[in-house]
């Protein structure tokens, strides 16, 4: 089922492309830090899905007349973006059912953290353009919801206990690698790569990501900016146990 981020991204890719000068298209890419001056704005979303939708924009945006020559570019962005969040929550009621609506936008200076990224492109010119969604259907009453059974000495979990021998092992440091795909190439054409080549990963953009240890896997998760450098919301992780056998090639 549609959430307000797809109804917002369809809306954006087809609206920015009609009112913004050049016809840009907007698609979505994998985040990166913007420079400093990073502009934004987030709509306050309350209804049968409610949270905060923020979008932060390249800086260098305000230097292009894309929402028109003579205008503050600032306070057009914000016009633009007001009105896609707004059609968005009419999109969602259209395909869904579910209603909701903006019921406060206003401009922020930046986010530490962002769920995805599009990148928006006019002729030789591209900017970056992060979201972060945090619009969510609304939590049951807690009067609605069964009451946690309290936890027993039996049921409560100790930290995993390691070997002697492991136990020697845990201060090592062992270099970990994110890994966003990969892709199978003659060599020939690995020969023939050169600056501005693109290659295509078998991975969508929407897929977590692996975290790597020596060759094996032993986290996934997603890619979030913190203070401007790349890191790793972990969404899945292997037992203690597997990752252990994971890397004892490396011992």
């Amino acid at each position: 089922m549609k959430s307000y981020f797809d109804c917002w991204s369809e809306v954006a890719t087809t609206l920015f492309s009609q009112a913004l000068a050049g016809e840009p298209e907007l698609a979505e890419s994998l985040p990166k830090p913007l420079a400093a001056g990073a502009f934004g704005f987030a709509a306050t979303i309350a209804g049968d899905v409610e949270g905060r939708f923020s979008v932060i924009l390249d800086p260098s945006l305000l230097e292009t007349p894309l929402v028109g020559e003579g205008m503050d570019q600032k306070a057009g962005w914000s016009e633009i973006l007001k009105e896609v969040a707004e059609a968005a929550a009419g999109e969602l009621l259209a395909k869904t059912g579910k209603k909701c609506s903006v019921q406060k936008f206003e401009e922020v200076s930046g986010e530490s953290k962002v769920s995805s990224a599009f990148q928006l492109k006019s002729g030789e010119r591209a900017w970056t353009i992060l979201v972060r969604d945090e619009v969510r259907a609304p939590r049951p009453a807690a009067a609605q919801q069964p009451a946690a059974p309290a936890p027993t000495a039996a049921s409560a979990q100790a930290p995993p206990s390691f070997s002697a021998g492991i136990e020697l092992l845990l201060d090592v440091e062992l270099e970990a690698a994110l890994r966003f795909g990969c892709k199978e190439l003659p060599l020939a054409e690995i020969l023939d790569l050169g600056p501005g080549d693109v290659v295509q990963l078998d991975r969508n953009v929407a897929d977590p990501v692996d975290l790597i240890v020596g060759d094996k896997i032993v986290a996934r998760g997603e890619v979030v900016l913190v203070n401007g450098n790349f890191g790793l919301r972990v969404t899945e992780v292997a037992s203690p146990r597997k990752r252990l056998e994971s890397i004892r090639c490396l011992f």
